[in-house]
């Protein structure tokens, strides 16, 4: 796999890379990714038809996406982590 071009965002990294038959885009964003492939025949067979692909529209998609990547981790991470008991929170006063 060779990476072949980037694509500018603001808030994206955009790679794209080609490997056989195959491209592929990955979009990151601080811990989480997203990667699309595509196989030629598909009508993405250069650089410039990825970038054609990937509009304000992909990107907006793409950063809801990395939303529900971050909620699902953040959850997961929360049920596993103990919870303070309340009643532990403070000293008995006599």
């Amino acid at each position: 796999m060779r990476i072949i071009g980037y694509i500018e965002h603001p808030s994206l990294k955009i790679t794209v890379f080609k490997m056989d038959n195959r491209l592929s885009v990955k979009f990151e964003s601080g811990l989480y990714e997203q990667i699309y492939k595509f196989r030629q025949g598909e009508g993405m067979e250069t650089l410039a038809d990825i970038q054609a692909l990937v509009d304000d529209t992909f990107c907006q998609e793409v950063l809801q996406g990395i939303q529900t990547m971050h909620n699902v981790r953040t959850r997961a991470i929360s049920r596993k982590l103990p919870q303070p008991d309340i009643a532990d929170e403070f000293e008995e006063i006599i």
